[in-house]
């Protein structure tokens, strides 16, 4: 059984990593809208989809929503690959709810990310014992990116913080062009210790985008789920009845 027919929303170096994936895996293709083509969703609610089983969006944090939204309505299910929107999730979920439809969010992508961020909340309540450690993260990312801290720092903040019981800091560095790295420091009087997740090329994000769109677009029987996921539901392998 072939790929499902996935519609790319978003022109940018993502969207032609995930397309150039997708071509690799035999995955088709069927559409990928521009920002200037798709002002305000205004494409996807014309039909530009071209019959998409999924699609998946990476554009811009105030691009999300509308996207989001446009999707819901041609009932299409749809991954969303962008970070700076999630202030509007909650709201996103009920009309994802209301109208029957699929979502899949994630800050990141990268399935070693989301192992990483179970590693982090049990990093963070092991070294709960250890009074003498501070915590703090840094996240570097590449100079062209637009929200600081990204949305993967904020994850595993909260993680290591849930572990640990106090918040944690968290300094960005934007500079060249690093994919992503982010660092969790423990650091002692005199010791440090240093969990990292290092991404050396883009294409992690595609790989991890393309198996989200896979996994939402054809569930339990090959039809496509419904509801509101993340990427640690892909990894766990939740089921739901479509």
């Amino acid at each position: 059984m072939s790929g499902p027919r996935v519609g790319l929303i978003g022109d940018g170096k993502m969207a032609r990593a995930i397309a150039q994936l997708a071509g690799d895996r035999g995955i088709p293709v069927v559409a990928m809208l521009s920002a200037a083509d798709n002002a305000g969703g205004a494409a996807i609610a014309r039909g530009a989809l071209a019959d998409a089983d999924v699609a998946i969006e990476f554009t811009e944090p105030a691009a999300a929503v509308a996207n989001v939204r446009a999707c819901l309505a041609a009932g299409v299910p749809v991954v969303v690959g962008t970070t700076g929107w999630l202030d509007h999730l909650p709201a996103m979920e009920r009309e994802t709810e209301e109208r029957g439809g699929a979502l899949l969010w994630a800050a990141n992508f990268s399935v070693g990310v989301n192992l990483f961020l179970r590693l982090a909340r049990q990093a963070g309540a092991v070294m709960s014992a250890g009074s003498q450690f501070d915590a703090h993260l840094v996240e570097t990312h590449h100079s062209a990116k637009k929200d600081a801290p990204s949305g993967t720092a904020l994850a595993v903040a909260r993680e290591v913080a849930a572990g640990l019981g106090r918040d944690v800091p968290i300094t960005s560095v934007r500079t060249g062009h690093v994919p992503g790295t982010h660092e969790v420091v423990f650091d002692g009087p005199f010791e440090q210790i240093t969990l990292a997740h290092v991404a050396r090329d883009r294409r992690v994000f595609a790989d991890g985008a393309l198996r989200a769109a896979e996994w939402l677009a054809r569930g339990q029987g090959g039809a496509p789920r419904r509801g509101v996921f993340t990427m640690q539901d892909v990894l766990s392998g939740t089921e739901t009845t479509p």
